[in-house]
């Protein structure tokens, strides 16, 4: 139990780092996740079922989530349609792109084609006969993630990093240093939509399936997360700010988890998630705001000394 929820937080948890990067780093409302994220584990699928490496294909799919991050983008700058619906114009069109690069099926299976997860599985098997090979999953993941977590500690740390950083707020004064915001938000949001594909070729691959219809309501699940990392840690300091975000993966998965499992005390069944989902989020949202009024009444109402 605990082995899968992790695996399921982690994996999720890169494609919430992508969600992180757009909504909040620049503050740009991406809806493109909802298509990247089946994109990147129906590039996998076609890969491996043609003889490519499962390394490779990963990043295949990595390069394909950040082709229709440059599409949404392209979508934003150059026809001047609002974010949202850039991205849901993108998502649209990502629906039959995905079922033409699955040479139209809707699911395709891998269990019987190696991939990274299968490897760790027959090596813990072979090595560590008494141990659950989910943890073998669980330690590649983890130093996967954390390697992941430095280089975007390391990214935000540089000047275009804080560029970025800037962008989200203060659009206006990355225009005054001479900097094309264009060219900064496209970067960003190509890379967020990568990391969205590569966490959909991961999960494909644990799942051992490829399903065009895999990333319905990601992006909500993947908000809910964000807005429980940081209810959890609230920090300025962007390595805090990174890794609450796979807190809150790893945390809204495990609800997930003991919603499926014990919903049926409350009568719920797994055609609730999403309203629960929903739920959260809105509480989310309103212990949040909540805290941030009290904060200011206090401190307003306190009378000049």
């Amino acid at each position: 139990m605990l082995s899968g929820i992790l695996i399921e937080g982690l994996i999720y948890g890169i494609m919430v780092l992508g969600v992180f990067m757009t909504f909040r780093v620049l503050n740009f409302c991406d809806m493109t996740v909802d298509g990247s994220f089946p994109l990147g584990a129906c590039v996998l699928a076609a890969s491996l079922v043609h003889g490519v490496h499962p390394v490779i294909a990963l990043i295949f799919a990595f390069v394909a989530g950040c082709i229709a991050g440059l599409i949404t983008t392209l979508i934003y700058t150059k026809l001047r349609l609002p974010d949202l619906l850039a991205g849901i114009l993108t998502m649209t069109m990502l629906y039959s792109v995905n079922l033409r690069i699955m040479s139209n099926q809707s699911n395709i299976s891998f269990l019987k084609i190696p991939t990274v997860f299968s490897k760790i599985t027959l090596f813990m098997r072979s090595h560590f006969p008494n141990v659950d090979s989910d943890w073998g999953i669980v330690v590649f993941l983890v130093v996967f993630v954390a390697l992941l977590l430095l280089a975007l500690d390391l990214f935000f740390s540089t000047d275009f990093g804080l560029t970025m950083g800037a962008l989200g707020s203060n659009e206006q004064m990355v225009i005054s240093q001479g900097v094309d915001p264009r060219f900064v938000r496209c970067v960003g949001i190509c890379f967020g939509d990568g990391l969205a594909a590569m966490s959909g070729a991961m999960f494909a691959m644990y799942a051992g399936f490829a399903d065009v219809g895999s990333g319905t309501g990601i992006v909500v699940s993947g908000l809910a997360s964000l807005m429980l990392g940081e209810f959890i840690l609230k920090s300025n300091r962007i390595g805090v700010q990174t890794l609450r975000v796979l807190i809150g993966s790893i945390i809204y998965r495990a609800l997930m988890f003991l919603a499926r499992r014990y919903g049926f005390v409350i009568g719920m069944n797994p055609n609730d998630l999403k309203l629960i989902t929903g739920i959260l989020i809105i509480v989310c949202l309103i212990v949040s705001k909540t805290s941030i009024t009290g904060y200011f009444k206090k401190h307003l109402s306190r009378p000049n000394s």
